[in-house]
């Protein structure tokens, strides 16, 4: 048996003590135009994100500077371009999330679609994407053996461990991706505006009490947020209580707040201290 003694005894980058990764997705209208929808009126969600939440959210970064990764779809990229430039223009990691934020496995297309975005979104940044998230959830050896291919170094994507840990697939342990798991039941925004419509100044308190518990564990904190309306952070409260939580965050000591690239190559070029027997493999 794994002894919490043991998960707790571990390092991060320049010595901290927890290390918070703040994400975003960009969630536009590549949700709906996957699903074969017209994205107005009732199904507008999605066009809130680039036109209102991504300028906010960009605003407060600034004024807080701290890293943030955004995961982009590459629809959302083709539609957005210039924005999603200026976004990388500011020193903001793009991973890759999708093209039409593919709500099933694709199956046999879905190595010409993680291509695709990847393509999109590299001839639009002039930076290749090395990070990627699910768009929802779904990911296989397929998977992996495409991204590999593609150069990326790691995935946020899996919700079965506290901590990052090395991938596994095609029967072997790989030195040279990483998993950076997320929680999407408490440290994502969607189930908090969307299932149970809890109020911000509630989540805010949630949220403040996830990051406690992983401080007091010296552990890694990944937050997961969405620039739409709706189920998503966008609106002006929400926007606010994620930069009241990062205020909350900074005062404490030994916190490092990381790009996920950045944490995910410090990883890989310490292989011995992401032990294969803390992810339970």
């Amino acid at each position: 048996m794994i002894s919490l003694a043991r998960r707790t005894h571990h390092r991060w980058p320049d010595g901290a003590r927890c290390v918070i990764g703040l994400t975003l997705d960009f969630d536009g209208t590549s949700l709906e135009r996957g699903r074969g929808q017209l994205p107005y009126g009732a199904r507008s969600h999605g066009r809130y994100s680039a036109k209102c939440g991504i300028p906010r959210f960009v605003d407060m970064f600034t004024r807080q500077n701290v890293p943030w990764t955004f995961y982009v779809s590459g629809y959302d990229a083709e539609v957005s371009p210039d924005l999603v430039r200026d976004i990388s223009r500011s020193g903001v990691e793009i991973g890759s999330h999708g093209y039409f934020h593919e709500g099933t496995d694709p199956g046999d297309a879905e190595p010409e679609l993680l291509e695709r975005t990847h393509r999109l979104l590299t001839d639009i940044t002039g930076i290749a994407p090395r990070g990627w998230r699910s768009p929802s959830g779904h990911k296989t050896a397929r998977t992996l053996r495409k991204l590999r291919e593609l150069g990326y170094v790691y995935d946020s994507s899996d919700k079965d461990f506290d901590l990052p840990y090395l991938a596994r697939y095609d029967g072997a342990e790989r030195n040279d991706y990483v998993c950076l798991p997320n929680n999407t039941s408490s440290l994502d925004d969607f189930p908090f505006y969307r299932v149970s419509y809890t109020p911000p100044s509630e989540v805010l308190d949630h949220w403040k009490q996830e990051f406690d518990a992983i401080y007091a564990e010296g552990g890694y904190f990944n937050l997961t947020v969405h620039p739409r309306v709706g189920y998503g952070s966008g609106s002006p409260a929400r926007v606010a209580i994620v930069e009241r939580l990062i205020e909350y965050i900074k005062p404490h000591e030994g916190v490092r707040f990381v790009g996920m690239l950045e944490l995910a190559q410090w990883c890989l070029t310490r292989p011995d201290e992401w032990r294969r027997d803390w992810s339970g493999q």
